[in-house]
């Protein structure tokens, strides 16, 4: 029997009434028929896309019909008894938003990329920060684009700031007089190690240090108490656990302490305190919205405000158990066969440190990945030899991991 063979009936592989059993007492089972999910296939990939809500679905085509389509011009400001005008569509996201990251509807601005909103908050910490502060410490391992970011805008800044990269678990020892900002992503996109958010931003407070978290791979997967925590910035994606769709515009947090002092890089007219004064002079919007720079992405930022919708009754502390049992089960079912399939597990065990990933290595990561999608089980690949298998606790069953778990192992034993 081939390898595609034997994984041609995992959508239908019998499941243990044990697994099925979790999936009757799951509180979030409801949750599974928000969304669209294609059959003959388990998505296991929702931390670089999430699945499409049929909330989104519905709002598009009513955004593009009747508020597009029919009312033109006019929804820019005529819908706001349905809460339809888009004008005020950037400041209702930002308080679905704000809700999951533990902030104040005030301190969120959402729209442009995480990429652009890095920058802002970027800017926006080393202005705030003493001047004779000059050394930005980020994590050396930290995402891609995180690091191009900081790179460019130290370019920009004609060297002045010095961009420091150290390994994510020292960054406690470097946080000393000279530095100004820390640049940390909360959870590891390649092995799902979640950085302990309140400890490290109350150590970076004690040593006078501003903290910049990417919350890519937080938001959505389990609670972030910013606020709690006394973070002074934040950028989050609105396409991964959030469901917004492919390219969702992004968020930035700006903690309420800074909204008066923090300098807005990128000072669009959408950010200004009245933008239709058209006045030449730009006076800051307050709050967050400052940093909202040009006209909303209606249709995008529509679609994201429904995917948001989904979260409106869950209680974010039961997504928590959920994550934290989905990614128990999965690396529970593959560890009996680790050993023997060569595959090593990078995830931590420990669920302070985890978050709603699960990520192993394997010398033909890549290989072995591609089989999996080609039988209907989609993860993703980081280089060099990296598995990754984002579970989302919204639409992911426990059978969903349970089959999962035996289509990897099916997978690498035919390679054995």
């Amino acid at each position: 029997m081939t390898t595609q063979t034997a994984l041609a009936d995992l959508q239908t592989l019998p499941v243990p009434p044990e697994v099925l059993a979790l999936d009757a007492r799951d509180p979030l089972a409801h949750k599974r028929g928000d969304f669209l999910l294609p059959e003959g296939v388990i998505y296991l990939d929702g931390n670089s896309l999430g699945a499409l809500s049929r909330r989104v679905a519905a709002r598009v085509r009513g955004v593009t019909e009747q508020e597009w389509g029919e009312a033109l011009i006019g929804s820019w400001t005529l819908g706001a008894a349905q809460g339809r005008d888009w004008m005020a569509l950037p400041d209702r996201v930002a308080a679905k938003i704000a809700r999951l990251i533990g902030a104040q509807p005030d301190e969120v601005a959402v729209g442009d990329s995480t990429s652009v909103n890095t920058f802002k908050a970027l800017a926006a910490a080393l202005g705030v920060a003493p001047p004779e502060r000059r050394v930005l410490l980020t994590d050396a391992d930290n995402f891609p684009t995180d690091l191009y970011v900081a790179q460019g805008l130290s370019a920009l800044l004609d060297g002045r700031f010095e961009l420091r990269r150290v390994p994510a678990g020292e960054v406690g020892a470097h946080l000393g007089a000279d530095v100004a900002a820390v640049l940390l992503t909360q959870v590891d996109y390649r092995t799902g190690r979640c950085l302990d958010l309140a400890a490290i931003s109350a150590q970076a407070r004690a040593a006078g240090v501003l903290t910049v978290w990417d919350l890519a791979h937080s938001a959505g997967a389990f609670p972030v108490e910013l606020n709690a925590a006394g973070a002074d910035f934040a950028v989050g994606c609105g396409y991964k656990y959030l469901n917004g769709g492919p390219g969702a515009p992004a968020f930035l947090y700006v903690a309420r302490r800074h909204h008066d002092r923090a300098p807005v890089a990128l000072s669009g007219w959408m950010g200004h305190a009245d933008p239709f004064e058209m006045a030449r002079d730009y006076v800051p919007a307050p709050g967050a919205r400052r940093f909202v720079t040009g006209t909303p992405m209606v249709l995008s930022l529509s679609a994201l405000d429904a995917a948001l919708d989904a979260f409106a009754d869950v209680d974010l502390q039961v997504l928590r158990a959920k994550s934290l049992a989905l990614t128990d089960a999965f690396i529970g079912w593959l560890d009996p066969a680790c050993a023997r399939l060569s595959l090593e597990l990078v995830t931590p065990r420990g669920h302070h440190e985890r978050g709603s990933q699960v990520s192993y290595r394997h010398p033909q990561a890549r290989e072995v990945m591609a089989e999996l999608i080609a039988a209907g089980l989609v993860g993703d690949f980081r280089t060099p030899d990296i598995l990754r298998f984002g579970l989302t606790p919204l639409y992911h069953s426990f059978a969903d991991v349970y089959r999962a778990a035996r289509g990897v192992q099916t997978i690498l034993e035919a390679r054995a």
